[in-house]
C-alpha cells in the first residue's frame, strides 16, 4: 500500500469512528447539556470528539491487536513522509 494511500486511511478511518462516536453523544446526551448550546451544539461536538477520539487511539495504538489497529485506524503501519527534492538554498 502506497503511503498517500496509508494517510488517508489513517486519517478517514478515526474520522468516520469519530463521526459515529459524535452521533451517539449528541443522540445520547441530556437536554439540559444541549439546549444551552441550540443549534451550535452539533457543530461543536464534533471537533472536540474527533480530537478527543483521534488521540485516544494514537495513545492506545501501541496495546492494540493489529486487527484492532486496522479497523480503528485503517492500517498498522504510519505512512513515511519523504522530501522529493532538497530545499533551495537561499
Amino acid at each position: 500500500m502506497s503511503d498517500q494511500l496509508t494517510a488517508w486511511l489513517r486519517t478517514v478511518v478515526p474520522a468516520a469512528w469519530s463521526a459515529l462516536v459524535a452521533y451517539l453523544v449528541t443522540a445520547g446526551a441530556p437536554e439540559w447539556l444541549t439546549q444551552p448550546l441550540g443549534a451550535a451544539g452539533d457543530v461543536l461536538v464534533v471537533p472536540v470528539v474527533l480530537g478527543a477520539v483521534y488521540a485516544l487511539l494514537r495513545a492506545v495504538e501501541p496495546h492494540l491487536p493489529a486487527w484492532l489497529t486496522r479497523l480503528l485506524l485503517g492500517s498498522t503501519k504510519p505512512p513515511v513522509y519523504r522530501l522529493d527534492s532538497p530545499p533551495a538554498a537561499d
